[in-house]
Parts: C-alpha cells; structure tokens; sequence
C-alpha cells in the first residue's frame, strides 16, 4: 500500500475549501481517501456540535466528489472529529489516503494506516466490557489490515467514541437496563476510557482477563501507550484509525511515538519525533520541522492537582472544564517544540497514559 498524510487549516468547523482544492488539483483522489482527523472549534464537551457540523460538511464533500452516497462515503471514510482548540491550537483536518497498488518490497518500514469502525452500541453498553472487546476485536482487525504483524509497531490508534445523552439513557431505562453514569459529561470519560483499554488488551499492553466493568475508570494502574479516545454526540459507535510502520507500506512517512507523563513534559514530544527516526539536537531545527506532517497528542489534567509538586487550579476552576485547560497547556508545549501551534490534541486521557500524562505520536516525512 502507499499512504499519503495532508494536513488542512480550517477557518470554520464547515470550511473544506483546503481539501476541495486538493482533490481537483489531483493531488487527492477522493476515492482514496480512508479517514479524516480533525480539530474543531468547538467546546470538546457534550453539545459540541462543531464535530458533527464538520464530519457532515466532509462527508458530503467526498460523496460529492466520488459519485458515492453519503452512505457509502460513511462506510469508506473514518471521520473523528475531536472538539476544542483552546489556547494557540488552530482548528484543520488531517487527511489519510490509502492506494493498494502493488509496489516493491524494500524491507523498510513506513506508515502505515487502516481505518474502520465497530457495530453501534446500546447506551447500557457503552463504557462496558461490550465496547473494550469489540474495540479490540476491530483493533486487531485493523492490524491485519495495515499489514503490521508486531504491535510494537502500532504506533497510535485514534478512535471517535459516542456518548450518552438524555435521550439514550431514558431509552434504556425504558427498556429496563441501567447505564454506567447519569452523567452525560461523566460518560465521555467512560466511553474513552472503555475504548482505551480494547486498545491496550489487543495490543498485550495488559494482561488478558486484567479488565472488568468495575476496573474502566477505576483502576488507573490499566493503561494504553498508544490509544487516543475522543467521544462525540455524533456517533454511536466507535470510528477507529490505526497508524503503525509496516514493510508491507511503501509511503513516504514514518510515525514513532512516547508517552507524556504530564502536561509539561516536552521531553516525551522529542522522544516521539526520535522515535519516527529524526534524530534531533535537544528540539528539531527549521529544517526538521518542516518534515514534521503532524503530532498528535493525548492531555490530561492530573488527578490530584498538582504538576512537578506544584497546585493547579484546572480541576477546581468552575468556569472552565479540565480537559480544555489541558489541551491548552500541551498544545503550548508541542507548538514551542515544532514552531507550529497547527497539531493535534485530544483532552480526557482515561487509561491512555498514566494519570496527567498521554500518548503523543509523530508523522514524519523521511
């Protein structure tokens, strides 16, 4: 397979003009394009519509462009849109497309991306054992997909998960089944959380049999390297995309990857972009940067309020949620890194990456 990455600014959740310019330049054929990862600006909290908005806009965009029913552009194309852009994090699109052609073996490993999705879940299934086994059953799936044989070589798997609203839990409750918060903020963290651990049980990172409904968002000792979890309004399953090296790839793109263990740790971006194979002197220089494609990263508000010994307030400012704190302070961080505030970064990190900290992940060109 051959994988091709783009990264597009948004000025607005609906602005596909970027991505539209692409594909009737040539540069994109839109019937290779196989997941769509974007930044919106929105809240990132349960009435978000701003994902949505976008995912409609791009989903209309390619079927228009392919001949294909959004149906069918919806079956084709993984959309995971992550809502918040706080702080200097500007709103874009990263485009994956994927062309099966046959190409020569080299023995070299390059990015490689497969995307897909699981079935719908009910709401008294969500943050449940039903969704980690089947966001493994379709974590391995996709690995066979990519042609990625050692989960050592799953890089960073990104996933959109739903949510529960009114609606839905009323509806379970009619049927006689309970959901796992009355929350509906509370349960953005458990539908993460649930879909993180599917991650880490496929890819051996926890023992088999180490995951019980009792543990998802308990036992925080439980954790991914690579997930990255997002929930959404829109959805109500689980849209994945798995990125990973692969002889069997023939792109023009590593990823590589590490783990921050807290909101200000840059050493972990570095160890990412090294990780991808540029080797750097203490942070990339102009040239390096500009064969970054992108870096994208988990953030997380440390659950007991402190960083490096020292209190912060994001868990105890009422006006302004945690994760949007979060997203803020390691957008800063990797921007200063790369010299680009255009990266991604996903706030609520539950099972990915150890308590405050996440997986951050880096494509580059070779």
């Amino acid at each position: 397979m051959r994988v091709d990455v783009f990264r597009i600014e948004m000025s607005s959740p609906d602005d596909v003009r970027g991505l539209k310019k692409l594909i009737e330049d040539g540069e994109i054929n839109p019937k290779e394009i196989i997941a769509v990862l974007g930044k919106t600006e929105g809240n990132g909290c349960v009435n978000d519509f701003t994902r949505g908005f976008a995912t409609a806009t791009c989903r209309r965009l390619i079927a228009e462009k392919t001949g294909w029913t959004e149906k069918e552009t919806e079956r084709n194309v993984a959309f995971v849109m992550s809502g918040g852009t706080e702080g200097v994090m500007a709103p874009h699109f990263t485009v994956f497309c994927k062309n099966d052609e046959e190409t020569p073996d080299t023995g070299e490993k390059t990015l490689a991306v497969a995307s897909g999705a699981t079935r719908d879940f009910l709401p008294e299934e969500q943050g449940t054992m039903a969704q980690v086994n089947d966001v493994k059953r379709v974590t391995l799936e996709l690995m066979k997909e990519a042609g990625i044989d050692d989960p050592a070589d799953v890089h960073f798997v990104q996933i959109k998960t739903p949510l529960l609203t009114s609606e839905r839990i009323l509806q379970a409750k009619s049927r006689g089944h309970e959901v796992v918060t009355h929350d509906t903020y509370e349960s953005m963290g458990y539908n993460r959380g649930a879909s993180a651990l599917g991650v880490a049980l496929a890819l051996g990172e926890i023992p088999e049999g180490s995951v019980t409904d009792e543990k998802i968002c308990k036992d925080w000792s439980l954790y991914s390297k690579v997930a990255s979890t997002s929930a959404g309004i829109e959805m109500q399953k689980c849209e994945i995309i798995l990125m990973g090296n692969s002889t069997k790839a023939q792109s023009k793109y590593r990823i590589g990857h590490s783990v921050m263990k807290d909101p200000i740790d840059y050493r972990a971006v570095v160890e990412a972009i090294e990780n991808a194979g540029m080797k750097v002197d203490k942070v990339p220089t102009e040239e390096q940067n500009k064969k970054i494609v992108n870096v994208l990263a988990k953030a997380e508000a440390d659950s007991t309020g402190y960083v490096r010994g020292r209190r912060n307030t994001m868990h105890t400012d009422s006006d302004i949620n945690h994760t949007r704190h979060a997203r803020a302070v390691v957008n800063g961080v990797i921007a200063a890194i790369v010299d680009d505030p255009m990266v991604y970064v996903s706030g609520g990190a539950e099972h990915q990456g150890p308590d405050g900290g996440g997986p951050v992940a880096v494509i580059i060109e070779k």
